[in-house]
């Protein structure tokens, strides 16, 4: 990957042009998403759309985040990275609450809107995916953007298989079962950022120290 030191032992930071230019066109991409698919949840009664509307404005904020820290020393960097971690996990609780209300007050959601809005968010995420294809091997920071990104679009099959499960059984089980789903999407995102993150402040703790 030119220009991103990939080609030797540093690891890409994201100090790039190129990388800066996508990461703003994916924060606008996820802003627009958020309201879309957050207000087609309400409509539809849809918790895979609410949680993966979540997602969208979590992402916005700490893709965002991403940029502040970008030139910064490692450890700013990995830090920022840890409270993304962090926030994931926090999101994956949110996720992971609601859903057990559901499954307790259940409502069968609107499988047409949850279809249109799936396929909606799912180009949405492919768009950044493939914008940020060529800079998933950096640092703890870098590396979290493209975790979220590729997770996102994975969530966004599942909202999509969750809305003709809907159709099918008319019922809102497929939808509870694709939000407990991505919860956990959410959990296991949050650990391998927050453990790279923690690598990357111990290295950062061990040169300083010798």
């Amino acid at each position: 990957m030119a220009g991103c030191g990939c080609n030797n032992n540093t690891i890409f930071d994201g100090a790039s042009k190129p990388f800066k230019r996508a990461m703003w066109l994916v924060i606008a991409i996820n802003g627009v998403m958020f309201f879309i698919e957050m207000t087609g949840g309400f409509l539809a009664e849809s918790q895979a759309l609410k949680a993966d509307a979540l997602d969208f404005l979590g992402d916005t904020l700490t893709y965002t985040i991403t940029l502040m820290v970008i030139g910064m020393p490692l450890v700013w960097r990995a830090r920022a990275a840890l409270f993304k971690g962090v926030s994931l996990g926090c999101m994956g609780l949110w996720v992971f609450g609601s859903t057990l209300y559901y499954a307790v007050y259940l409502g069968s959601p609107q499988a047409g809107t949850m279809g249109i809005i799936g396929m909606m968010a799912l180009t949405a995420n492919l768009t950044s995916v493939l914008l940020l294809l060529r800079f998933r091997n950096g640092d703890a920071n870098v590396r979290s953007v493209w975790l979220c990104s590729r997770n996102d679009a994975i969530g966004n099959l599942a909202v999509i298989l969750a809305a003709s499960g809907v159709w099918v059984t008319n019922s809102a089980y497929p939808d509870i079962l694709v939000a407990g789903i991505m919860s956990a999407l959410f959990f296991w995102s949050s650990y391998q950022i927050i453990r790279q993150s923690l690598n990357e402040l111990s290295d950062r703790s061990a040169s300083v120290q010798e």
